[in-house]
Parts: structure tokens; C-alpha cells; sequence
């Protein structure tokens, strides 16, 4: 029996993707009806050279079996276990880190199920973990991280398992090894509050899974949309990585007849997108008061190819983490350079589209989870490295195949694969290095500073640092470096003033937490700590009205009503202890 236009036409656009077994599985025919058609088309070398090129290409999920699947790679699956678990062992005992300490340390809410847990669908998941792991032992950060790793090897597993399904064992074995231990992950698993782009990572990436799954068991469709579901509730940007399943649809499969499936995939993910619309406005407040910074556009003419490069950058030579890429600014011919890479990058999309679709459509993966980030309004970092975690598997993929078509040629092979575990080893080691600049504020903040010298916030950050261990000379060097960086930094002013306050220069204090106030006047700390400043003087009616301010700002702060209280005392006149002022990170 011969094809007819329609297969044939299936079988020529999928030959560089798919094995014969695979091809003929979705088109419901025998194997060999898909090879003869071959044998037919191509010369003997060709033919030979296809089928070799396939030869460790698992069954397709027409008869893909769980446990089958599990038997017959546990000793793969295994080895990824070991590549996670020695590269992020050494974070386990790390501390609560920067937006750690407001979000667990000095959050009381933290233990309330309807007051914490239950207050949004989106960023629930990261909320139970830290419910549950508040209940079980308190602060230890032990089990606020644990589930980071856990995550992590979640999707290594679904990253083995989608090219298990698409692409050769060999490929997929390559990548998910080199995802295991990739450095740039880090932030996302080390650092306990970038958790939710792991969750969201690992989420995704198994419901493409299982969504690939259901085009031949179509039970699993709905623990497909149950775990979609779940990808959203952990980080709702990530519901644009939905255009994947589209695009992988139209390069490999039928669009006329998945579109129905796709839709309630996209129904939710239009609400996801309705709702992070309606954040605009409150996350640009945010960056503007918490962060300082300006808001206002930028060129995508810049944005884009800067961005995208420093991505690539991170991805292939892992030598700059840091927490804030800030050293974005780059000579007439650097960014040259970072046009020729973005055009490369889109080039190459359109050029495998034609020669190996597989590889064309990894390339587009790479960037959608960060579209949101690339946008001309300032709502987003330029570069983070936890944006990547789940757009990083495309251009894994690309690398690992790189490894995998060399690999091919036996005159090299044993180099090839010396040379990929090597990377691998190397990977790992420099994770774990990176593991240890999340230890404690003071190493996060110190490794910060020497990647990324010119960001405000992180002087700031290192000036509380000095402030802890009383090196109040440098603290003030380092606020007084924040201030020359960003003149707009209200929170600099601010623990200058606190620096003051501490060695008894009431007026340098006053000034300082006035210049805080004057460039933000949402900064209630500032009000607080003047109000301390009026008690320490016996200036109690100036006192009161500060406290007054701070509490027209933070009306629900219990300290700041027991300060009001005490001040209010004193007024009546009753004699009380003055507070300390608060420090503002």
C-alpha cells in the first residue's frame, strides 16, 4: 500500500525529527510502509545514514508505559538524581537571604492558612511550601529549600522525558544532564525565594509531557490540564510558555485537529494575562519605591538584543551571576555585537525550520517564557538569571545536540563524550560555588558587589552589611556609593540617618531621614526613626506627629501603634521607654 499526499507530505516534514517508528505510529501505519517510501526516495548511504541516526530512538507514546519507562532508564534517571543532589547539597544548610528575610523572617502572617496561604491562586504553591515548612520547624530554611531541589529534579526528569518521547535517548540523556547542574539555575533553587520559577518550570514542562502523552492516551489530558493549572498558580508570567504547545502543533502535529484541545489551555492562560495586566501599575509602584527605579520605556532596540545576549552569555560561559545584572551598558561596538547575535539567534530559527524543525523549535522555546520580561515598559529586570530557568532548556537542548550529532562520528566519539562529561563536572563544580554565595547576607551581598559594581541597591544592601558588625565608617561609605549611583535613593538616606542614630549625631540623623522623606514620602521607617530622634531629644509633640505620619502610611504596623502609645504617654504626660528605630533593607 503507497502513501498518499497527505502522509507523504507528514513523513517529509518530520523526517529530521522523528524516527520511521514514530512517523508511522502517529500515522497508524506499519514501520515498514515508512521505510520502503524511504528506500524508495534516497540513496542506500542516505537511508543507512537516517536510520543509524535513529537507531536509540525509544517507542513513541503509542506504547509508552510508565513503568516501563522508569525500568528501563532507572540507571539514567539515577545518574541525574546524583548530578542534582551533589551539586545543590551544600545549599541545604545556606540561610534566609535577602527577600527571604520579609517574606519568612519577618513575616507575621506566615503561619496563617486563610491569612497567608488562601489570598491569591497565583504564587500559591510557594506559599504552602513556606505554611507547611513554618509548621514543621519554624525558620529553619532546611525545608524551605529542600522543595527547591526537589523541583529542580522534577524537571530534570521532565526535561529527560519529552526528548525521550521526541528525539533520540542519547540526546535526551545529554540534556537533561547538562540541565541537571547547569549554574545559571542556581537563583532559582538557592535562593528560596526565586522558588517559583522552578515550580513553574517543573510544572510546565510536565504537563508538555503529558500533553504529548494524551495524543495517544487520552486519559491523561486531564491530569494534563490539572498540572497546567498548577504551573499558572506558581508563577502566572509563565503561562505565555504556552505558545510552545502551538507551535510544536503546527511544525510536528495537526493544528486543524488540536485546536480544540489547545483551548481551554489558552482560555486559562488568557485570564493569567488578564490578571498580570491589572498588576501593571502596582508593580511599577513597587520598582519605583522599593527599588528606585524611574519609571518610564525603553528601546526594544536595545532591550532585546542586550538582553537576549547576556542570556546567551550566561548560558555558554557562566563566569558573571549575580542576583542583579547590572552592568548592562555597552560601547557603540559591543552592541553591535549584541544585534549580530540576536540576528544569528532569529536566523537560525528560520534556517532549521527548513533543515531540522526539532532544533528550530527549541530555539523559539528559549525565548517565550521571557517575553513578559522583555517589554518596553520597565516591569522587569533587563537580565535575571531565575527569568531563564525554563526558556534555558531550549538552548540546552541546542547545546546537547551540538554533543549528540558530533558524537555521531565514531573517529571522535570517545573525545566527544570525554569532553561533554567534562562540561558536565565543570557545570557542577561552578554551581556549587555559586551555592556559597547564598550562605548568608553578608557572602550574597560581597559575591553581588563584585559581579555587579555599579547597582544602587546592592551597596545598599553591603552597607547594612558593615552596619551589623559595627564598621559604621564603611556602612557610610557604602550608602554614601548607593546615593552617588541612584541621587534618587530615599532608603540610603535612610540608614545613613540609622547610622547616625546609633552613634548619637541627632542632627546628621534628622537631616538624613528628611532627604529620605522629601525623595519618598511612602518611606514610614523614616518618619518612625525621626520620631525616635524627637523622644531622644524630648521633643515629644514633634515626636507624635512623625509617629502620627508613620501610621497614616502603615496604619496595621503593631510596633508603630505601641510606639504612638508610648509617645502618646509621655504627652499626658506618662513616662515610658523610647523604641529603637527600625532599619529599612
Amino acid at each position: 500500500m503507497s502513501l498518499d499526499s497527505r502522509q507523504k507530505q507528514y513523513v517529509k516534514k518530520n523526517l529530521q525529527t522523528f524516527s520511521p517508528r514514530q512517523i508511522a505510529d502517529y500515522l497508524g501505519l506499519p514501520e515498514k510502509e515508512i521505510t520502503d517510501y524511504l528506500k524508495k526516495q534516497w540513496r542506500p548511504e542516505k537511508y543507512q545514514k537516517y536510520i543509524r541516526r535513529f537507531s536509540d530512538t525509544p517507542a513513541t507514546p503509542v506504547s509508552f508505559n510508565f513503568k516501563k519507562f522508569f525500568e528501563e532508564n532507572k540507571f539514567i534517571l539515577a545518574i541525574l538524581t546524583f548530578l542534582v543532589v551533589v551539586s545543590y547539597a551544600n545549599s541545604l544548610t545556606n540561610g534566609l537571604v535577602s527577600d527571604d528575610i520579609p517574606t519568612i523572617t519577618n513575616n507575621p502572617d506566615i503561619g496563617k492558612f486563610f491569612g497567608f496561604v488562601l489570598t491569591s491562586p497565583f504564587g500559591l504553591i510557594q506559599r504552602l511550601i513556606y505554611f507547611f515548612a513554618f509548621k514543621l520547624n519554624g525558620l529553619n530554611p532546611v525545608l524551605y529549600r529542600l522543595p527547591n531541589i526537589l523541583f529542580h529534579l522534577g524537571t530534570t526528569f521532565s526535561v529527560f522525558l519529552i526528548l525521550y518521547l521526541t528525539a533520540p535517548r542519547t540526546l535526551a540523556i545529554m540534556a537533561a544532564a547538562l540541565f541537571a547542574v547547569h549554574p545559571i539555575f542556581a537563583e532559582s533553587i538557592t535562593w528560596i525565594s526565586g522558588s517559583p520559577y522552578s515550580q513553574q518550570g517543573f510544572f510546565f514542562l510536565l504537563f508538555f509531557a503529558l500533553y504529548l502523552l494524551s495524543k495517544q492516551k487520552p486519559k491523561l489530558f486531564y491530569l494534563a490540564f490539572f498540572v497546567f493549572l498548577l504551573s499558572i498558580s506558581a508563577l502566572a508570567r509563565g503561562a505565555v510558555a504556552l505558545i510552545a504547545v502551538f507551535i510544536y502543533e503546527w511544525f510536528f502535529g495537526n493544528l486543524k485537529e488540536s485546536w480544540k484541545k489547545m483551548l481551554p489551555f489558552f482560555i486559562i492562560s488568557g485570564i493569567a494575562a488578564i490578571f498580570l495586566i491589572s498588576q501593571t501599575d502596582y508593580r511599577i509602584s513597587e520598582l519605583k519605591n522599593t527599588y528606585y527605579l524611574n519609571p518610564g520605556t525603553d528601546s526594544l532596540l536595545i532591550k532585546v538584543p542586550t538582553s537576549v545576549s547576556s542570556y546567551f552569555h550566561l548560558l555558554i560561559w557562566p563566569n558573571s551571576l549575580s542576583l542583579y545584572q547590572t552592568e548592562m551598558l555597552f560601547t557603540p561596538w559591543e552592541y553591535r555585537l549584541t544585534v549580530l547575535v540576536l540576528l544569528i539567534y532569529a536566523g537560525s530559527i528560520v534556517y532549521f525550520y527548513k533543515k531540522n524543525k526539532l532544533l528550530s523549535f527549541w530555539l523559539i522555546f528559549f525565548i517565550l517564557p521571557l517575553i513578559p520580561t522583555l517589554t518596553p515598559m520597565r516591569i522587569a529586570w533587563a537580565v535575571a538569571e531565575r527569568y531563564a530557568y525554563l526558556g534555558a532548556t531550549g538552548i540546552i537542548v541546542v547545546i546537547a545536540y551540538a554533543f549528540f550529532t558530533l558524537s555521531e562520528y565514531k573517529k571522535i566519539r570517545i573525545a566527544v563524550y570525554l569532553i561533554f562529561w567534562l562540561v558536565v563536572t565543570t557545570f557542577s563544580v561552578r554551581t556549587i560555588i555559586r551555592n556559597q554565595d547564598w550562605k548568608n547576607e553578608e557572602t550574597l551581598w560581597f559575591a553581588t558587589a563584585k559581579t555587579s559594581p555599579s547597582g544602587s541597591t546592592i551597596h545598599n544592601n553591603l552597607g547594612n552589611v558593615y552596619s551589623l558588625k559595627g564598621d559604621y565608617e564603611k556602612a557610610i561609605e557604602e550608602f554614601s556609593l548607593a546615593i552617588k549611583i541612584n541621587p534618587t535613593y530615599g532608603d540610603a538616606y535612610h540608614n545613613i540617618g540609622n547610622i547616625y542614630y546609633q552613634i548619637k549625631k541627632m542632627p546628621e540623623a534628622e537631616e538624613s531621614y528628611r532627604k529620605a522623606l522629601e525623595l519618598n514620602p511612602r518611606l514610614w521607617q523614616s518618619h518612625q526613626n525621626l520620631a525616635a530622634v524627637y523622644y531622644t531629644e524630648g521633643k515629644y509633640d514633634l515626636a507624635d506627629e512623625e509617629i502620627k505620619k508613620a501610621l497614616e502610611i502603615n496604619p496595621g504596623d503593631e510596633i508603630l501603634q505601641k510606639n504612638a502609645a508610648q509617645i502618646e504617654g509621655v504627652l499626658q504626660p506618662a513616662q515610658s521607654q523610647t523604641t529603637s528605630p527600625a532599619v529599612r533593607n
